[in-house]
């Protein structure tokens, strides 16, 4: 059930992120390296609160020291989404939003939901 709450939480926030993102590429002309990381950035504060209030339910623990853990998994989590885009736009010339679909839904299961699940808010949920 975690894996299932952590994906909706990751659908809401992706939605942050990409909006985001496309706000900075197709409004403000920023590069879609740059708007990746911003995006990733903002996604990553929504995620971080409903992983910590809805997936894990692990609001007991002192926020700072889970915040201190999720900024250094998701850190990394924006820096191979931004690779990954680079990669995608600038080596295989695919549209951005197709390569950062792909890198992300690749990033979040592959990374943060085991590191959420493991390291940031513990090994198991409090969901019944």
């Amino acid at each position: 059930m975690a894996f299932v709450r952590h994906q909706f939480a990751s659908v809401v926030a992706t939605v942050a992120d990409f909006g985001t993102m496309i706000l900075l590429v197709e409004y403000f002309h920023r590069s879609p390296t740059l708007a990746t990381l911003c995006g990733a950035t903002f996604g990553a504060v929504v995620n971080f609160m409903m992983n910590r209030h809805f997936t894990f339910a692990r609001a007991d623990e002192a926020v700072g020291r889970q915040a201190l853990r999720y900024a250094g998994v998701s850190g990394a989590s924006a820096g191979l989404n931004a690779i990954g885009e680079y990669l995608g736009t600038s080596l295989l010339r695919a549209p951005y939003l197709a390569v950062r679909l792909v890198v992300a839904i690749i990033v979040s299961v592959a990374w943060n939901f085991p590191m959420h699940r493991s390291y940031v808010f513990g090994s198991a949920p409090k969901h019944p």
